[in-house]
């Protein structure tokens, strides 16, 4: 069956009403509206009802309120005057309990002197007289209760008897009774004291701590206990043992008749102090355990060990030697006696912080232990200066004898070549120089272990110091000066064979023979004293190294005190610099005299006045001038390794000036001719690429000059005037070179060469 279709529905729409219902709902609804405003009616009604109710009970509850709170305030009120009255009465209880304590202790107090006055009449009785005691003060067992009331007398009868002024009879007569109670009473204490020591010492025999602190805390009541700790501390065995004492010395100082070393001593002194401690530590235990006061004790038995025990040691190992006479190096010299004293200096001082961690009360422990060391200390620094002294005399003694020995044994002969052999055995050695730092670096550390005050410790580490430069300065400068002994004798070796003008040809031959051997020692004692210019150099560093590394650092708290050190060190090195320099002029003019000895023996008149045959000129040097200059180069090897700086350069330009000096000298002793100008500038040009090995540019400029006065040998005379264009300040010079040409006077260079200078000029 098929649906309506929507045209029908419209339809039908149309012809009835779209809210077929709207009558009835509009109706209960009105009816609704009524009953709303009837329930709003009676709802407003009982809100007004409740409101008046509300506003009823407020009122009631206020009124309830104020009344409580008039109540509460009346209570409170009353609490109020209930506390002050219970104030009032507890302070009147108080009051009561205060008067019946006080009460209660007057009466007490007057019972207890009742008793005391009893006791005192009874000590007041007869002089000597304590027989008549009462049984309190011979008891045994109530020793605590009469040591307690005989201290109370005692104090009480010397009180009134300094406060007793004796100018009535009655006063005097009452003075002299309380003196006889007193005497009684120090009589009755005195025995009571040695009573209980006596107990004290039996129970330290048996070990019975609980007796010992019984004792001990009534002997506290006896002068504080001082009599009680002083007795305990005496007794210990390590102070009344004879044997104790001589096996400390066994320990330490070995056996009698053996020499004991530092390293021995140390290690004896390091048990020794070890078992002390332990000593002292087992003591502790027992002291704690038995004083009232321990730390008294421990103060007392710590002194006692410092000021018997190790004093006693310290006597034996320590034996301050006189400075007027010292102890010979074979014993071990003054070094023995410093080692010794920083050995048990040191380890005392590590013994007094052991004690002090172990307990010792108030003692000053390191002012007690440094105390023990004040006799040593003082003049400490003369010791350690006197000690460096007799190491470097032993030290110099030493050498002597080995340099002695070693000649002696060689059997040179010649006096040239012992002189030689003595130079090298004596010659300065940086290992006796490092061995005196050493000393020194010891010294030193003894001055800081020493020196706990900046300012003493600088002024020894100062004068120590100055020990040494002494000692280094010395040494050095009496090296040198035997090296300059060597120079000194090939120079007269020289002098002594020097060429006379007319001898025959057998003596001639035996003197350059004696010169070759005096120009050899020369050689030899040149090389030497180099060698000892170069360990002197090292000596000094060395000495400058340890004072950067070792010394300022010591000296720089002070002001002052570093700069007066360095000071000090250029003025001691001063006298070796004054030897050095002098010993180098002459090793200058030990190698100029050799160069003038070649050059005089070698040079021939012929290498410069060649005959003109034909012949091609000869281009090499002569041979005099390769001697010179193979001689140079062997000799100032060592002074190239010896010298440095400043030294090598002016040591070097003093010889470069004196080799043209000489050349000069030497050459005017010739004539020319061109082809021997030629060998002289080949000559010049040797000499000077040698000197310019010098690394000494005004020497180089010297010899520069020579090649172009050499110049003047080789022009024609009518050239001469062009070859000083350019160089006119050495127009001197080769004038004097000009007058050596072989045609000087047949070309009448003098009236050209006037001639051309003066209209030079």
């Amino acid at each position: 069956m098929r649906a309506p279709s929507d045209a029908t529905r419209f339809a039908q729409g149309v012809s009835d009403p779209l809210f077929p219902e709207v009558d009835k709902i509009l109706s209960l609804f009105k009816d609704s509206c009524k009953e709303l405003v009837d329930l709003q009616t009676q709802i407003d009604g009982k809100l007004l009802n409740l409101k008046k109710d509300v506003s009823t009970q407020d009122s009631k509850h206020r009124k309830t309120l104020t009344e409580l709170e008039k109540g509460v305030d009346g209570l409170f009120g009353s609490f109020a005057r209930l506390d002050s009255r219970i104030s009032s009465v507890g302070q009147t209880a108080a009051k009561i309990g205060d008067h019946l304590q006080s009460a209660d202790a007057q009466r007490e107090t007057a019972s207890q002197s009742i008793e005391l006055i009893k006791y005192l009449m009874e000590f007041n009785s007869s002089p000597g007289d304590l027989m008549e005691l009462s049984p309190l003060f011979s008891d045994d067992s109530r020793v605590a209760e009469a040591a307690k009331i005989a201290q109370k007398l005692r104090a009480f009868a010397e009180e009134d008897i300094g406060r007793t002024v004796p100018s009535v009879m009655g006063n005097a007569a009452a003075s002299r009774g309380l003196e006889v109670a007193v005497a009684n009473l120090q009589e009755y204490c005195n025995e009571l004291e040695n009573r209980l020591l006596a107990r004290f010492d039996a129970a330290s025999q048996r070990r019975d701590l609980s007796t010992m602190a019984e004792c001990a805390k009534i002997l506290s009541q006896f002068n504080r206990g001082t009599s009680a700790m002083q007795h305990y501390v005496a007794t210990r065995p390590m102070f009344i043992d004879v044997e104790v004492m001589n096996a400390d010395t066994r320990l330490v100082l070995g056996d009698e008749g053996s020499q004991a070393s530092p390293s021995n001593v140390s290690r004896g002194l390091s048990s020794l102090y070890k078992e002390i401690t332990d000593t002292v530590r087992k003591e502790a235990a027992t002291i704690t355990a038995v004083f009232p006061s321990p730390n008294e004790v421990m103060s007392i038995l710590v002194q006692r060990v410092l000021e018997q025990r190790i004093t006693a040691l310290l006597d034996k190992l320590l034996v301050k030697p006189s400075l007027v006479n010292l102890p010979p190096m074979e014993e071990g010299g003054l070094l023995l006696y410093l080692r010794m004293l920083a050995v048990g200096y040191e380890k005392t001082q590590e013994l007094a912080k052991d004690l002090r961690a172990v307990g010792c009360g108030d003692l000053d422990v390191e002012g007690l232990t440094e105390s023990l060391f004040s006799a040593h200390k003082d003049g400490y620094p003369e010791h350690e200066q006197a000690s460096l002294k007799q190491l470097y005399q032993a030290k110099m003694a030493e050498l002597r004898a080995e340099s002695q020995q070693t000649s002696e044994s060689s059997g040179t002969t010649g006096r040239s070549k012992g002189a030689a052999v003595a130079s090298s055995h004596q010659q300065i050695s940086v290992t006796v120089v490092t061995e005196f730092v050493r000393w020194n670096e010891e010294a030193i550390t003894r001055c800081v272990l020493f020196s706990s005050q900046p300012a003493t410790l600088a002024a020894n580490v100062k004068s120590v110091f100055t020990s040494l430069l002494g000692q280094v300065s010395q040494y050095i400068t009496e090296g040198l000066e035997r090296a300059r002994d060597s120079l000194t004798e090939a120079a007269s070796l020289r002098e002594r064979f020097v060429l006379g003008t007319s001898m025959s040809r057998r003596v001639a031959a035996a003197a350059a023979s004696a010169a070759e051997a005096a120009a050899a020692a020369g050689e030899s004692s040149f090389r030497s004293f180099m060698v000892a210019v170069q360990r002197c150099g090292s000596s000094v560093a060395i000495v400058q190294q340890y004072f950067s590394n070792s010394i300022s650092r010591l000296l720089l708290p002070v002001d002052g005190a570093h700069a007066a050190s360095c000071e000090e060190m250029a003025t001691a090195m001063s006298s070796a610099e004054g030897a050095a320099y002098k010993g180098l002029q002459q090793c200058i003019e030990t190698v100029m005299a050799e160069v003038e000895r070649l050059l005089s023996s070698e040079q021939k008149a012929t290498d410069y006045r060649s005959p003109e045959d034909g012949f091609a000129p000869d281009h090499r040097p002569t041979n005099a001038c390769t001697r010179v200059v193979a001689y140079l180069s062997r000799i100032l090897e060592s002074a190239f390794s010896a010298l440095e700086g400043l030294n090598k350069q002016a040591f070097l330009t003093e010889l470069g000036n004196r080799l043209h000096k000489g050349l000069l000298a030497h050459w005017q002793k010739f004539t020319f001719n061109p082809s021997g100008g030629l060998r002289l500038k080949r000559d010049i040009t040797e000499y000077g690429e040698f000197v310019r090995s010098f690394n000494a540019p005004s020497v180089d400029e010297k010899f520069e000059l020579l090649g172009i006065m050499a110049n003047v040998f080789i022009v024609a005379p009518e050239s001469l005037s062009t070859l000083f264009e350019g160089t006119p300040s050495i127009r001197k010079d080769a004038q004097r070179f000009i007058e050596l040409r072989d045609d000087y006077k047949s070309a009448k260079l003098a009236s050209r060469l006037s001639s051309l200078w003066a209209s030079s000029s």
